[in-house]
């Protein structure tokens, strides 16, 4: 069985030069033979250039071609029109059927003027949406895993990661419909006033919060949990390099023991750390904190007095933990607190998306970050 040859197409200018080889003495068995083209086609281009100029069909068709062909398109247009005349007054929902329904008759476009409605509102009501259970079921067991955390925009990015695409307004629709609340409310800073050291250490990092080698800058902060009836403390470490939490701790005491303790969870050699930036809060200005900076060679930054935006990032990460760990939790004991921040952490670094690393998790973006050095 032989096999079809695969149809070609042939320029303008190809045309034209085998043309002029023709006219200037060359064979037109050499050419048919050399270019592997029928005789038939070339006396056609030869006829076209001597009387026409052009070798476009429509330039060389008579004028009872061109009449005809334009009787065939409005006698198409008119059986068209016919067709779907009744849906003409419908509603947006019955166009769109009655065009699906004649797209293999004629063209989407000529329907969309007949019918009086935009190409780019077919084309987005045509497309296959989720089943709204399915989806219910989905934006419900994303929810759940974030803890209740995540909202629309997360949401939005986890469905798209198992290719449903589905907007804000949707998804806010069936939260709402199905009770689901994030436990996020409009962040709002209220100042505390407390005392403060007046070292003269500068601001080295200068609110340079992205795009930093992982280890070069560290910062921190500590926070208060009710336990009990009494207040308790926790101490955070944040890698800027992928906001990854590296170290943490929980005490009784809002100490440099407790940053200390902080210190101890870090899976590394703290000489990796290049700047450890804090506010200037009394527990990291001491002895202790001083001397271990100093054996691992860790350079000191200090935010500006009573700026909480020096320190954006540990101020953005407690005000999370405020909302997805504290909020709406009863601690018994300062045991309780530990097992539940240690758990947190683990799903903060390896499960929960983060919008200012491209909604990747610090695991996943650090992964990636080691893939493209290699």
């Amino acid at each position: 069985m032989t096999k079809k040859r695969p149809r070609r197409t042939y320029t303008g200018e190809f045309k034209e030069q085998l043309v002029q080889l023709c006219l200037n003495g060359k064979r037109k068995c050499d050419i048919i033979r050399e270019y592997d083209i029928a005789s038939s086609l070339l006396d056609k281009w030869i006829k076209q250039s001597q009387t026409t100029g052009s070798f476009k069909e429509k330039d060389n068709r008579s004028d009872f071609e061109n009449e005809l062909i334009e009787l065939r398109k409005r006698n198409k247009q008119l059986e068209m029109e016919n067709d779907i005349f009744k849906a003409s007054s419908a509603d947006t929902r019955t166009k769109v059927i009655v065009i699906k329904a004649n797209s293999h008759k004629y063209s989407v476009s000529a329907m969309c003027i007949v019918l009086k409605i935009p190409r780019a509102t077919y084309y987005y009501e045509s497309k296959e949406k989720p089943d709204e259970n399915s989806l219910t079921q989905s934006i419900k067991e994303i929810f759940r895993i974030s803890r209740n955390n995540y909202g629309t925009r997360k949401i939005k990015k986890e469905l798209a990661k198992e290719g449903q695409i589905v907007s804000r307004r949707r998804i806010g629709r069936i939260m709402k419909k199905e009770g689901l609340v994030s436990n996020y409310t409009v962040a709002q800073f209220k100042p505390q006033i407390a005392k403060c050291n007046e070292d003269k250490i500068e601001n080295v990092v200068a609110r340079n919060f992205n795009d930093q080698p992982q280890y070069n800058v560290v910062v921190s902060d500590l926070t208060y949990v009710r336990v009990g009836t009494s207040w308790n403390y926790i101490c955070l470490l944040i890698d800027l390099f992928n906001r990854e939490i590296i170290g943490y701790s929980a005490g009784k005491n809002k100490d440099a023991q407790l940053v200390m303790h902080a210190f101890s969870e870090v899976k590394t050699n703290l000489k990796n750390i290049n700047i450890f930036h804090t506010d200037r809060g009394n527990e990291f200005k001491n002895k202790l904190i001083e001397e271990t900076l100093e054996v691992f060679n860790i350079k000191r930054s200090l935010s500006m007095k009573g700026c909480p935006y020096d320190n954006a990032v540990a101020e953005a990460t407690y005000k999370i933990i405020k909302t997805e760990f504290v909020k709406n939790k009863t601690f018994l004991s300062l045991k309780e607190l530990k097992v539940e921040l240690a758990d947190y952490v683990n799903w903060f670094n390896n499960y929960s998306i983060h919008s200012s690393l491209n909604y990747l998790t610090p695991r996943a973006f650090k992964e990636n970050a080691l893939k493209k050095s290699v």
